[in-house]
């Protein structure tokens, strides 16, 4: 049985992957900086216990990985699913508070919960440390570069920390999602929709003209490359930036 801490698991991927964690019959604690998708969360599962943090904010990690550990005890399978947008804007016009915050939340939080976490998976013997990245480090975003530069940050942190905790059996490998079908996606369509006056249709079918096959990611399917990484059957797979995304060609 995996003692499971998922970061950003108040909706979206990062719910879904501890749902189907805790359906497999492991031990699970999620976080989320919202309070009430937290609670909503752990209504829909009691079975599960939460807590309410920033992971950009290390004394608030500290806390977590303590509510953690009387939780489920030590942690075994640790995934950094929490992430921002952070602004748009172009290089010179970024606000020095919002690159901060971006770079605290994407990648220094991903430290702080490795950090902590580490130690436990020594103490037993190994463990799996998985991170979401995004494939938009390999196309790259005009206007995002706090959101790329800390993506970039975490596949470097991930690859670095293969080599370092690989003696101690503990593998290390990102995931980097691509057009995942979720609400955000929606909104991000309904808005350009209302915006240009194209159809919702018309503005999806340009998003996904620079996808390979042409579709949209799963919630259950990112999950499932979770739990594989997460398992046994994976236990030679470390070192490793995994796309899910229908190749992502090019982004606009």
């Amino acid at each position: 049985m995996n003692r499971v801490l998922v970061t950003g698991a108040g909706d979206s991927v990062g719910r879904r992957i501890a749902e189907r964690f805790l359906a497999q019959g492991d031990r699970v604690h999620v976080c989320d900086v919202r309070a009430d998708a937290v609670a909503a969360t752990l209504k829909d599962n009691p079975a599960m216990t939460g807590s309410v943090v920033d992971v950009g904010k290390r004394d608030e990690v500290a806390r977590l990985f303590e509510e953690t550990q009387a939780a489920i005890g030590d942690v075994s399978v640790l995934l950094n699913v929490v992430g921002m947008a952070g602004p748009r804007a172009a290089i010179e016009d970024i606000e020095e508070d919002d690159w901060d915050q971006t770079i605290a939340v994407n990648l220094s939080g991903m430290f702080y919960c490795m950090r902590r976490a580490v130690p436990m998976m020594k103490a037993n013997g190994g463990g799996a440390i998985i991170n979401f990245s995004t494939c938009s480090t390999r196309t790259r975003l005009p206007m995002r570069a706090p959101y790329i530069a800390s993506k970039a940050g975490v596949e470097g942190l991930t690859l670095n920390a293969t080599r370092e905790l690989g003696p101690f059996g503990i593998r290390c490998n990102a995931i980097l999602p691509g057009i995942i079908n979720n609400s955000r996606f929606h909104h991000i369509v309904s808005r350009n929709a209302a915006a240009t006056g194209v159809s919702e249709a018309q503005i999806e079918d340009d998003y996904l003209k620079y996808v390979s096959l042409r579709s949209k990611v799963e919630l259950d399917e990112i999950a499932d490359l979770a739990l594989f990484l997460a398992s046994d059957k994976a236990a030679k797979i470390t070192g490793e930036l995994i796309a899910i995304s229908g190749n992502m060609e090019w982004e606009c």
